[in-house]
């Protein structure tokens, strides 16, 4: 973390804006509607000041002096000539207030972050000043986000929060009071706009027996890698799992997303290193969930797309849990859109299977026949070290060695790379290209549109 984002009490506090124009007016807005005294020095010489602006703030139509900063807690000087905001920089300096220099992050004792206001609850992304446009597209995305009115719970919670502490002694209860409130009855009726409602709502809880806590499990896809690709709902519930149980494919920006505190359980297999076989994988989750946490298995791609999930829902419901599933987004979706391959087509492939290139011991095997059809797309997942069979399997079953194949290793992270070939040479292009990553395998005629070239000259087998 390079810079820390504190939060400072305006109440009480005195903000002085200095300067003239859009940058100015821009700072002066950020605290209309706020406790904190505005005074905004404009200049002798300027247009009239917005009216939502004017109606809140100090306007005072000169530059500022020394005796002007005395008590000032932020001020922001918004243009003017380098000695002018040089003196301005270290009077108010000197009277104790922090100063920020629009567009100077290196003159400014702080700098001012893209905020998501929502009154009570302020949402800050701070770059240090290094990349404002992008900590206001950031901005944006968050503000999709978060409910316009999730203020009122924050404001709920402020003003109950002594309530609470005198109810419940316990740090436990009090968490796992604020858990109950703030995600069931009473938030609804808070981000629909009845706050009597919600502290009603509140009240009642905070009067009434808690239950024992009931354990969940979610299982939740991951996506690809791509922490972009995962969705608000399994973002959420990662946010809120008490234990989560990973996968080795997993990415380090998925699990970022969840909280400092809860415990990571990883349960990755690599080929031929189970090191958590799967029967005791489904006995964490019912042990955990029988504590009354809520535990997320987290799965790559989707869970019910070669994940086991299918398994592990079967398990823990027979226990008598609860348990949902949230899908995500597979690798065979992701890495065929990163590659610009369309796994279906109106001129090439009017149907697409998902297949496993690895079986379970002594189950049935893939139906070859049915992944041979010319116009179809098959996908394979675990393919790479099984290439060699599935090429001399599909020649077998009717699918020509000219049939176009894509190799994407790694999808949707930073070392991905797309290799391309047919199939008739299947085997050798994973060879001689080295592909020990995690990797997906498409034949068909669409697999020759993929955006990149192939990574060599290859014969034709017909």
């Amino acid at each position: 973390m390079r810079v820390f984002p504190a939060s400072i009490p305006l109440d009480g506090r005195t903000v002085i804006v200095s300067g003239a124009g859009f940058m100015a007016e821009a700072k002066a807005r950020l605290f209309v509607g706020s406790p904190a005294r505005l005074k905004w020095f404009t200049g002798a010489d300027t247009e009239p000041v917005a009216s939502d602006i004017a109606r809140f703030a100090e306007v005072i139509r000169r530059e500022p002096t020394r005796r002007d900063f005395r008590g000032a807690s932020l001020v922001f000087i918004a243009g003017g000539e380098d000695h002018v905001i040089a003196r301005q920089a270290r009077e108010a300096r000197a009277k104790g207030a922090l100063v920020n220099i629009v567009d100077s992050p290196k003159g400014s004792d702080f700098q001012t972050p893209a905020l998501v206001d929502r009154d009570a609850m302020v949402i800050s992304i701070a770059s240090g000043g290094a990349t404002p446009v992008l900590s206001v597209d950031i901005r944006s995305q968050i503000e999709r986000l978060v409910p316009a009115r999730v203020g009122i719970l924050a404001d709920l919670a402020r003003e109950l929060r002594g309530t609470v502490k005198s109810v419940l002694d316990k740090f436990d209860d009090r968490r796992a009071f604020w858990e109950r409130a703030l995600r069931g009855k009473a938030r609804d009726l808070a981000l629909s706009g009845d706050k009597a409602g919600a502290r009603r709502e509140m009240l009642r809880e905070l009067n009434t027996d808690a239950p024992p806590p009931s354990g969940i499990v979610h299982l939740v896809g991951a996506g690809p890698g791509d922490p972009d690709l995962l969705t608000i709902k399994a973002a959420r519930l990662l946010r809120e799992a008490d234990v989560i149980v990973h996968d080795r494919l997993v990415g380090d920006g998925v699990l970022d997303l969840a909280r400092r505190d809860a415990i990571r359980i990883d349960v990755g297999k690599t080929k031929g290193h189970h090191p958590v076989p799967q029967d005791e994988i489904a006995d964490i989750l019912v042990r955990e969930a029988r504590k009354g946490q809520r535990v997320v298995r987290l799965k790559g791609g989707d869970p019910f797309i070669f994940g086991r999930g299918g398994e592990e829902l079967e398990t823990v419901r027979a226990a008598g849990i609860e348990a949902e599933v949230t899908p995500g987004i597979s690798a065979a979706l992701a890495c065929a859109a990163s590659s610009g391959i369309p796994l279906t087509h109106r001129d090439h492939a009017q149907s697409v299977t998902f297949a496993s290139g690895v079986v379970k011991k002594d189950g049935p095997d893939v139906n070859y026949q049915a992944l041979s059809a010319p116009n179809a797309t098959a996908v394979f997942y675990m393919g790479v070290g099984a290439a060699p069979e599935i090429q001399t399997k599909l020649l077998a079953a009717g699918r020509t060695g000219a049939t176009p194949v894509a190799i994407i290793e790694n999808g949707s992270s930073e070392n991905e790379r797309t290799l391309t070939g047919i199939l008739g040479d299947l085997a050798g292009l994973v060879e001689r290209a080295n592909v020990k990553g995690p990797a997906i395998i498409i034949v068909g005629e669409t697999a020759a549109l993929a955006a990149s070239q192939p990574v060599e000259a290859v014969e034709n087998f017909a």
